[in-house]
């Protein structure tokens, strides 16, 4: 027997694009459009009626916007949601605030529909509908509110000589939450981080800003040639893969706007392979939920060059891809809940390679 086929319901005020979404997902021979809806008043009825099990939803639409009818759908019937979101400061930032509230993942609506969509988007658009469609999604029990800095205890304090460790962390679908759960709960004297989201270019510059003001750490984008810091955490920006380079006693930032890795720039590959050459055994590497494998290859090189890894495990993960294909290939030293691994990271940084694999 022929498997069922993904639901999805495609809501959204433009008609360009449910059109457009529709004959992308339609193409696909595992899913198909089941409704489609051009504002939450009349999705709210087909969600009901058609029972979904995917939701396409835009962040900015008349009557209610994504963000409330996303609230009120995470509260009453919990779904996988994928966010269409726009290229745009005010995008970026709801698309974040979305993730917050439970959608499991967004796709950036292209620039232009006149002139033909980008190469791979609706290739993207396709594996997204497929990873949400067996995401874990979180059900929510309370209205999100951003955590203080003060509420999550932070390790001990520790000395800050850190001579030449460094910590780096991939992510993917999911990852923003689980970044944000990882960085809240460290403290401010680490040594420099070094991180990839998958996100474009507007995204990570948002993504960084909120890390930033949650965080006891300073977050920025990386730049090019920019020393790594002590208490600081880098992301890469959405335009670039992010290497790390020795200079001195410690490292620098190099970004490189080379082809995609793994169809995604910038990729945690790129940043793992880096580090294994560059930190060998100082260096600390977490891989969080994601769609795919990128990040699986590079962290078994920093294992082998001598690195600490660890995977979050498949019960706390969105998406259990990219460390389900560390973890299958022998990259992870460890296997952590997301609610542990900032504390598996300073395990790892104080007690090296002679720590117990579960402490």
């Amino acid at each position: 027997m022929n498997k069922p086929k993904i639901r999805v319901l495609v809501v959204d005020d433009s008609a360009v694009m449910r059109a457009m979404l529709t004959a992308i997902i339609n193409q696909a021979p595992d899913m198909e459009v089941v409704g489609t809806a051009p504002d939450p008043l009349v999705a709210r009825q087909k969600v009901k009626d058609l029972l979904p099990d995917v939701l396409t939803l835009d962040v900015e639409m008349p009557q209610m916007n994504g963000l409330e009818f996303l609230d009120k759908v995470m509260r009453l019937r919990p779904m996988p949601v994928i966010m269409i979101s726009s290229q745009t400061a005010q995008g970026s930032e709801a698309t974040l605030q979305a993730l917050e509230l439970g959608a499991v993942d967004y796709i950036a609506k292209p620039r232009s529909t006149l002139v033909g969509l980008p190469a791979g988007y609706a290739q993207e658009v396709q594996d997204k509908i497929r990873a949400a469609f067996s995401a874990h999604v979180k059900v929510r029990r309370d209205a999100p509110a951003r955590p203080a800095v003060s509420a999550v205890t932070p390790p001990p304090v520790m000395s800050s000589n850190w001579g030449d460790r460094i910590v780096c962390i991939g992510a993917s679908t999911g990852g923003t939450e689980a970044i944000k759960e990882v960085l809240t709960r460290l403290p401010e004297n680490m040594p420099g981080i070094v991180m990839v989201q998958h996100m474009p270019e507007m995204f990570t510059a948002s993504f960084a800003r909120r890390l930033d003001s949650l965080s006891r750490l300073r977050v920025k984008e990386a730049e090019q040639g920019e020393r790594i810091l002590p208490g600081h955490a880098y992301l890469a920006p959405g335009h670039s893969h992010l290497e790390i380079r020795r200079s001195g006693g410690g490292y620098v930032c190099e970004l490189l706007q080379t082809p995609p890795y793994n169809r995604h720039r910038p990729a945690v590959d790129v940043l793992f392979d880096s580090a294994a050459a560059q930190a060998r055994g100082s260096a600390v590497a977490a891989l969080l939920t994601g769609m795919g494998k990128d990040g699986a290859q590079g962290m078994l090189t920093m294992r082998k060059a001598g690195a600490w890894t660890i995977g979050q495990d498949q019960e706390s993960c969105v998406v259990y891809g990219m460390p389900r294909e560390a973890a299958q290939i022998g990259a992870c030293c460890e296997v952590s809940p997301l609610t542990h691994v900032a504390d598996r990271i300073m395990a790892a940084l104080q007690g090296g390679r002679r720590m117990a694999a579960h402490g």
